[in-house]
């Protein structure tokens, strides 16, 4: 059976696929509760639903954020538009409410497909079919893929995450300029995805560097990535952005980043047709491109030298961005998540580093390739949690070529203990969580960086369950709502209403309102929300960021009261038929 599926790889990956994607369907809590994993694919229905029903393709802005104004989003439409697509067209056959919901069912798994392809059809080329399955298998054990894989996560991580594994499958497989070009085009897509992506696409450019320094034949494959990534930044951007807003908004592609990209492929170029022996030549030269880059930046969008969140007002920072621990470094994390991520990606960058040094003479040179971008990768993730994800992606191999090895040990005639030791340690690595969280009463098992304040439930699983009860809100007459952040999502999804502010950076000067208006006491809260042109005000009492609103403005908040069932004066309840904790209020006029 196993030769018959070796000559049908993409079959024999396809039946793993299903395999992997039914347990994460049956694992996922909120697939089966009916609700989205997370706001933000929450706030991507939202923008696919204003792109449906004739917002312009251009028109990035959530217009009932942040009213009148808005609020200019940073997402791509290279997200938004698959997806319309596949609602639009399934809702020719079924109700538009089941259109979405299946497209959301389906859009994260076939992005999974895409992603097992270009893993597996890479680690069977090099080790055969028995590692790639299990290299595909193990995506549902390393950190962070089966939460960006799963069921109606339609957020873009995912996109990311198929467009780095089809850049490494064309840069591993051969040394081909197509394979170059093939990696600069999906780059491209991802950059423009988001900017997360930018230190795999340096990576790859190293790998390429790399290439070139050991053979001067493949300098032309360094220049058709550097081409093609520049190049598809270009038409990406002008396909999806368009020309009218051309300012340097520092947390997307913008039109210096452009400009800095140009510059390294034309030096890039250049050197090639110049052809340098020199390796400190080559270096020079890509070097010099890419201060001239960076130079250009630094004249035309200085801002965008700096991290992409230095200019966060700071109550914005205090008690939002530095909670939100999935976009800061890994050891801002709990201990029972950070380790197994350590555990899991630091063992497959020692199994390529071994291979590296000691393995296979043959094989050696593709596993130093490989152990630069896994390092990288790691480099990435211990810097940004959420970036984990690459190295988790590129772990999977390593992983795979290890547990093949260990069911090769098995049916050998090695002695039953050390089978049962390889057995323990690919258990080990497969599945670290299950050890760590064992031994964590032996170990310090913190929680977020900076302290999460009082516990509370996230807005999917607060007893509120916004994603059945905000219908209710909607029957009230139109109006902008003040509530707390991550309500915000929910509230455009399922109401006619508009929001003051959600949990996305863009909107800063409403965020910046949300936090004032219900960390401060009631008469400072009533002029702060009555500036905001809300005419209601909508809380949940049990999730964490009302809890982080009542400790930092103490008990006599508008957040602590609201929460206690002691509103202020200048606020009307309005009876709802929803859980106690989801509570509305109408603003009186003064």
């Amino acid at each position: 059976m196993m030769a018959g599926l070796a000559r049908r790889q993409g079959l024999a990956i396809a039946l793993v696929w299903l395999a992997v994607s039914a347990v994460l369907g049956f694992a996922s809590p909120h697939l089966a509760a009916g609700r989205f994993p997370d706001t933000d694919d929450v706030m991507r229905l939202v923008q696919v639903r204003d792109l449906l029903a004739g917002q312009g393709w251009f028109d990035l802005f959530q217009h009932r954020m942040s009213p009148p104004e808005g609020t200019l989003m940073h997402w791509s439409r290279l997200v938004d538009a698959p997806l319309a697509g596949l609602v639009w067209l399934l809702s020719q056959f079924m109700p538009m409410a089941d259109a979405e919901w299946a497209a959301s069912f389906a859009v994260p798994l076939l992005l999974l497909l895409v992603t097992m392809l270009a893993i597996g059809k890479l680690a069977c080329q090099r080790f055969g079919l028995g590692p790639a399955l299990l290299a595909c298998a193990s995506f549902a054990l390393v950190p962070l893929l089966p939460a960006q894989f799963q069921p109606l996560r339609i957020d873009h991580h995912g996109w990311q995450i198929m467009t780095v594994a089809i850049a490494l499958w064309a840069i591993l497989r051969d040394h081909s300029a197509r394979g170059a070009l093939i990696a600069g085009a999906a780059m491209a897509a991802g950059l423009m995805v988001s900017l997360e992506t930018v230190f795999m696409a340096a990576g790859f450019a190293g790998v390429l560097t790399w290439r070139w320094l050991a053979d001067d034949a493949a300098r032309v494959a360094l220049v058709r990535y550097l081409q093609a990534l520049a190049g598809g930044l270009v038409v990406l951007f002008a396909a999806t952005r368009g020309l009218a807003d051309l300012a340097p908004h520092c947390d997307a592609i913008a039109p210096a980043h452009l400009g800095l990209f140009v510059i390294v492929a034309g030096g890039a170029t250049l050197l090639c047709a110049l052809a340098p022996r020199s390796r400190l030549v080559i270096l020079g030269g890509l070097g010099l491109s890419g201060i001239a880059g960076i130079a250009l930046v630094a004249w035309a969008a200085p801002a965008c030298l700096a991290p992409p969140f230095a200019g966060l007002d700071p109550l914005v920072r205090d008690l939002w961005y530095v909670r939100v621990t999935e976009g800061l470094p890994l050891w801002h994390r709990p201990l029972s998540e950070a380790l197994p991520a350590l555990i899991q990606t630091l063992a497959a960058l020692a199994i390529a580093l071994w291979n590296a040094l000691r393995g296979e003479p043959a094989a050696r040179g593709w596993w130093r390739k490989f152990a630069l971008l896994l390092a990288v990768a790691v480099l990435g993730g211990l810097m940004t949690y959420r970036s984990i994800a690459f190295a988790s992606l590129l772990a999977t191999i390593p992983l795979g070529w290890l547990a093949w090895r260990g069911v090769q040990l098995w049916r050998g005639g090695a002695g039953l203990p050390l089978r049962l030791a390889a057995a323990a340690g690919v258990y080990v690595l497969l599945l670290p969580a299950p050890l760590v969280n064992a031994l964590a009463p032996l170990l310090s098992n913190r929680g977020a960086g900076g302290g999460a304040g009082e516990a509370g439930a996230t807005v999917a699983t607060s007893t509120c369950e916004m994603h059945r009860h905000a219908r209710a809100i909607d029957r009230l007459p139109q109006g902008t709502v003040f509530a707390p952040l991550d309500l915000g999502p929910g509230l455009l999804l399922d109401t006619r209403h508009s929001v003051v502010a959600s949990s996305h950076h863009r909107a800063m000067a409403g965020m910046g309102r949300v936090i004032a208006g219900f960390t401060a006491e009631a008469e400072a809260a009533h002029a702060v929300v009555t500036a905001s042109g809300a005419r209601y005000v909508v809380t949940c009492a049990d999730i964490g960021e009302m809890a982080v609103y009542r400790q930092a403005g103490g008990p006599q908040s508008l957040a602590a009261r609201l929460s206690e069932g002691d509103a202020p004066a200048w606020l009307e309840p309005v009876a709802l038929d929803g859980p106690e904790a989801l509570r509305l209020w109408r603003v009186r006029s003064r």
